[in-house]
């Protein structure tokens, strides 16, 4: 396969160099961009395999997360992660809503943890990728999963969701009714995230279903012991 492409946006050249300095170790291709207005222009051209994306790009406060909405209209399941200073739950919140599949904070992290993280997002794509292609449309009441595509829909209107998104609802609803706590719903959609990050992920995903359907309500949270899809609720 060839070397995958990485793209690091953040504005301080030492702290991108570094980064980009590992991911060559680690055999990767990495393209190095300082604002938004820079990487929107190559991504026009062509999309990375991975965006690793700072928030805070100058002259924009918040660039990093309007890049991040830029990427998600072009690609639902090209992976983002936001690496930042930025360490309040409101940004790790409004971060994850715009679609990243991941949220770092810099000073709780090493380069070897980075790399680590993405190696795994990288591996659960393409064993996803492989897993699909046999794989045959679920219905499950109102809800259409093609894993092929990880396109959804509900009651006909398409979801728009993340891989990472995708595969939550998935793990949902191998066992409709049944709660999974944090731990079990990691594993069943083979994904690792910290415990605020798969809190967000969850109220994105229903945001989601609630613009498609007012009335949706099938993800329930049950509170001190996880999550589940709601059979009682099917349509």
């Amino acid at each position: 396969m060839p070397a995958r492409t990485i793209a690091i946006v953040e504005d301080e050249q030492d702290i991108r160099d570094n980064y980009a300095d590992a991911f060559r170790r680690a055999g990767y291709l990495v393209e190095g961009y300082t604002n938004r207005a820079e990487a929107l222009a190559a991504f026009a051209r062509t999309l990375p395999d991975l965006a690793l994306l700072d928030i805070h790009l100058p002259p924009d406060a918040e660039g990093g997360m309007e890049l991040c909405r830029a990427l998600r209209a072009r690609s639902a399941t090209l992976p983002i992660i936001f690496l930042t200073n930025y360490d309040s739950e409101l940004d790790i919140i409004s971060g994850l809503r715009l679609g990243a599949d991941d949220y770092l904070v810099k000073a709780h992290i090493t380069l070897r943890h980075l790399l680590a993280r993405v190696a795994a997002l990288f591996r659960r794509q393409e064993a996803l990728q492989q897993a699909a292609g046999g794989e045959e449309e679920v219905e499950v009441g109102a809800l259409r999963l093609h894993p092929e595509r990880f396109e959804a829909r509900w009651a006909g209107r398409l979801v728009d969701l993340s891989v990472t998104e995708f595969e939550i609802v998935r793990a949902l609803t191998r066992h409709v009714g049944h709660i999974k706590d944090r731990e079990q719903l990691m594993k069943s959609a083979g994904i690792y995230v910290e415990p605020n990050t798969m809190t967000s992920h969850i109220k994105r995903i229903r945001a989601k279903f609630e613009a498609a359907d007012a009335t949706f309500s099938m993800i329930d949270t049950v509170y001190g012991k996880g999550y589940r899809w709601n059979g009682a609720a099917q349509r």
